[in-house]
């Protein structure tokens, strides 16, 4: 593949990022909007929490939008490996914003059901707040399954995990659309209902956060590919005809891509330009079965006979 056809890949995978994400941001502005009036109007706990968590998605779209405006970057002197940790880290960030609204909505919400065990009255929400909850839920589970399609697609950590974003949106709010109808219609004992919806929220959005930040901070601290990707490269390296015995074999993640170091063995009576071929053959081979922009770096030994 031409240079001309890899840079016009990576604007194409830029391209349909960024669309997918700001059709996500437009809706989370209008859902952001409607959950706080209804909330506040409504006065439901829980559905300024789902709220919230709306606010913290169109955030997080932005970071995404801007990572992919730095990713679609060429080489450089500066970036040797190109600019795919920058998603990396973005995917992080996402993360940490997670992390962070699940925390304040458990505080928040916690705080109301610990004052309510002292005798303080919890308002009944309004219906109206149901009915923000439904629209909710079928805007956000849409936009999950549009853009997990298109982050699996383009192979986006960054884009799978903002739609892991929408798909914790549409669980809260199932949360709250069952906490304030249990606070409606089960009568004033049961408006407790409301605000540990909102507890619950946090705990969905707490675990998902976690795990999106674990994964991105392996990826930026180099963690190598799994044992099964591991012995799938050898897999193919040795299938090229020539290789004796792969070995070395380092991997990372770059990314969307990954960087693969390995060495091979090949017959000592062989010329250099004959090695050279089987060690393109190895690299041809490997990039086709993962992706042009992978980086391979193919190391050419002589056959040991020391055994």
């Amino acid at each position: 593949m031409s240079k001309e056809e890899t840079a016009y890949l990576k604007e194409d995978r830029s391209s349909r990022a960024t669309k997918v994400t700001w059709i996500g941001f437009w809706a989370n502005v209008i859902l952001t909007i409607l959950k706080f009036a209804t909330g506040i109007i409504g006065r439901s706990s829980a559905m300024i929490a789902d709220a919230v968590h709306s606010f913290s998605d169109f955030i997080t779209d932005l970071i995404v939008i801007f990572s992919f405006r730095i990713v679609k970057k060429p080489v450089d002197e500066s970036h040797d490996f190109g600019h795919g940790k920058f998603e990396t880290l973005a995917t992080s960030l996402v993360g940490i914003s997670l992390l962070a609204v699940a925390l304040g909505i458990m505080w928040s919400s916690g705080k109301i059901i610990f004052d309510s065990f002292n005798g303080e009255i919890i308002d009944q929400p309004g219906f109206i707040t149901l009915i923000a909850a439904v629209i909710s839920i079928a805007v956000k589970e849409t936009l999950y399954r549009y853009q997990i399609k298109v982050g699996n697609e383009i192979k986006s950590s960054a884009l799978v995990a903002n739609a892991w974003h929408h798909r914790s949106d549409a669980l809260s709010s199932i949360a709250t659309f069952f906490g304030i109808g249990g606070a409606i219609f089960l009568g004033e004992n049961w408006r407790i209902l409301d605000p540990i919806a909102a507890v619950i929220v946090s705990l969905l959005i707490l675990k998902i956060s976690i795990q999106i930040i674990w994964e991105s901070t392996q990826e930026l601290m180099e963690k190598s590919l799994n044992d099964e990707e591991k012995l799938e490269i050898l897999k193919i390296t040795k299938s090229v005809d020539g290789v004796i015995n792969p070995h070395n074999l380092r991997t990372r993640k770059i990314g969307n891509y990954i960087a693969i170091d390995i060495h091979i063995e090949v017959d000592r009576g062989l010329n250099i330009v004959k090695a050279h071929d089987i060690a393109d053959a190895v690299e041809t081979r490997l990039k086709k079965s993962y992706g042009e922009d992978s980086l391979v770096y193919v190391h050419v030994d002589p056959e040991d006979h020391s055994d």
